[in-house]
């Protein structure tokens, strides 16, 4: 439409710019999509801001932008509460908004806006802008569509594609995901997932540590807290009322004592449920059968050394998961010990109990396997076993409740994309909202995206 506008305008010179456009104007206030707004004057502007016009059939470079005048057809509305007000308490400076651009070129929307008297509010606002909110110079399209893009890139790449700062797009970002926050349904919360995050040894807080608390239900990250401890999780809990505490059914996480000590403390948590999700479990055996094969193959001379040497993964691999030859090569490393080979029969056979169907089958099997442990004389198995033993009520509950824990491990992937890709956070309560964001994933589909961008509506 722009380029075509340039090449209809190369006979008229710039005295008669105004009257060429009588009838453009129309379509170009068709195109804007404001109802109640009309364009009134448009014009294409350098960076340096003085007007430039088509010459013959040269095309205007595309740093050039457009500015579309635009002026008010019904009463102006009340900003606060959305009445008609017929009197004006005080005409303001003339702004622009940045829009979408058009044909390659940004395009600018100038108004002079308008404070009113309203008689309800008993106030004088700014009058209500269909196409910006208060204090913002992007128009809400352009601040969706800013979100959308920042959604699968770094800021800097869409600040750069659209000729803004690093900060316009971060906070156009935080307007878009806000506006998607709102008209999102309230959810209960049930099943809490809590879980730790490394920062990274070169964070520069004193926390290395920060604890995500989330929906196991929908996966959603709802709290992020900075340290590991008890107190940590005791800042969560003080958010929240007498009725959501009461709500709550369960909370799953590792089996770090801190965390569990935390609920325990807690009286009006005292009807709620803690599970232990297997993935952990599994990792204590792991560790467990790690230690016997370092002291097996590593600590016993050369010839041992090389022949366990890289069969780490092999031993921490589940035994359905290998293929012939790694199960081979995994039975003849098993036949040079035979306590390494019942601790490897062990751990398999708890990965099955952590699957049982119910809760009494689960506790069958679990006591088959501490049965195994108990045995002094392996000390890497009597760790895991005094580590079962205390932990056998929060185990036992994953049978009884099976919550979906593998959201947990899900939402630690969702950090590690976003943190990888914008080479670290400092502000976490921004990467709180982006997490949440990401973990929805509203923008998978053409709906998703289509609904998302109607927000600015």
């Amino acid at each position: 439409m722009t380029l075509a506008l340039c090449e209809d305008l190369t006979s008229v010179d710039s005295n008669r710019w105004e009257v060429a456009l009588g009838q453009r104007t129309k379509i170009l206030t068709q195109i804007l999509g404001f109802g109640g707004w009309k364009v009134t004057e448009v014009w294409f502007e350098a960076p340096d801001g003085t007007r430039v016009w088509p010459v013959g059939s040269y095309l205007l470079p595309q740093d050039v932008r457009l500015v579309l005048r635009v002026a008010r057809r019904w009463m102006p509305r009340c900003s606060q509460c959305g009445r008609r007000c017929s009197k004006e308490h005080d005409v303001c400076e003339p702004r622009r908004w940045k829009d979408l651009p058009w044909a390659g070129h940004p395009v600018c929307i100038a108004y002079t806006s308008v404070r009113v008297a309203c008689d309800r509010c008993k106030a004088t606002p700014v009058e209500d802008l269909p196409w910006a909110d208060p204090y913002q110079r992007e128009t809400r399209r352009l601040q969706q569509h800013l979100g959308l893009q920042a959604a699968s890139m770094p800021i800097i790449r869409v600040a750069a594609q659209y000729g803004l700062s690093w900060s316009t797009v971060r906070r156009a970002e935080e307007h878009a995901i806000a506006r998607w926050e709102i008209q999102r349904p309230k959810v209960h919360l049930r099943q809490v997932g809590v879980d730790e995050k490394y920062l990274g040894r070169r964070h520069k807080r004193q926390e290395k540590f920060v604890t995500i608390v989330s929906n196991l239900e929908t996966g959603e990250p709802v709290w992020i807290g900075y340290g590991r401890s008890e107190a940590t999780l005791k800042q969560w809990f003080d958010t929240l009322t007498p009725k959501k505490k009461k709500g709550i059914q369960l909370f799953a996480m590792d089996m770090h004592e801190a965390f569990k000590n935390a609920v325990i403390n807690d009286k009006q948590l005292a009807h709620v449920a803690i599970v232990h999700d297997p993935f952990h479990v599994i990792k204590r055996a792991n560790e467990a059968i790690d230690e016997l094969r370092r002291s097996i193959f590593f600590r016993a001379g050369p010839d041992m050394r090389a022949l366990g040497r890289g069969t780490r993964w092999l031993f921490l691999r589940a035994w359905e998961r290998c293929t012939e030859q790694q199960q081979a090569k995994l039975q003849q490393l098993l036949a040079c010990n035979a306590k390494l080979a019942a601790a490897y029969q062990m751990k398999e056979e708890l990965r099955e109990v952590l699957a049982a169907p119910d809760e009494s089958a689960m506790a069958k099997g679990l006591t088959h396997v501490l049965r195994r442990t108990q045995r002094k004389a392996n000390v890497p198995l009597r760790k895991l076993h005094d580590s079962l033993v205390n932990h056998r009520p929060q185990i036992l509950a994953f049978g009884k409740y099976r919550p979906p824990v593998g959201r947990i491990e899900a939402l630690n992937n969702n950090w590690e994309t976003l943190v990888r890709r914008a080479r670290g956070y400092r502000d976490h309560q921004y990467l709180l909202r982006k997490l949440r964001f990401l973990t929805v994933n509203p923008l998978q589909t053409a709906d998703g995206v289509r609904a998302f961008l109607a927000l600015a509506a």
